[in-house]
């Protein structure tokens, strides 16, 4: 897509949105995908990713919804998009598919989410840098 792809695949201050709750969420996604990674046979991993980046979806999307994000339907018609795939993934999961979800990750935060740092301030609990 764009930005290269970490390794070994952790998060790193170059993903920061500046708000503390949704790095350390995207740290978990790094993790998630992560552990994914490393023993791709595993159902339980791959069931942790899918867990994780919902979870970590309709949270971001909540405090866009707080802020009065201009930029919401098509930030979450992405998160759709990607949920949509992986939801069908089985394990083992593909090299394939796991390049593809690091890559999707990486890019993602680096060019969409990096478009609300600043303008999700109004959101409760989301405080700005």
């Amino acid at each position: 897509m764009g930005f290269e792809i970490p390794e070994p695949f952790v998060w790193d201050e170059s993903f920061m949105v500046f708000y503390e709750e949704l790095d350390e969420e995207h740290k978990g996604l790094f993790q998630a995908c992560f552990d994914m990674s490393k023993d791709k046979t595993s159902k339980k991993a791959l069931e942790k990713f899918q867990q994780v980046i919902s979870d970590h979806f309709v949270n971001e999307e909540t405090y866009m919804i707080r802020a009065i994000y201009p930029a919401l339907m098509p930030h979450k018609r992405q998160h759709d998009a990607f949920l949509h795939k992986i939801e069908d993934w089985e394990a083992p999961v593909s090299d394939v598919d796991v390049i593809f979800a690091k890559d999707w990750l990486v890019n993602h935060i680096k060019t969409t989410d990096f478009k609300y740092i600043g303008k999700l301030y109004h959101a409760k609990g989301v405080t700005d840098r």
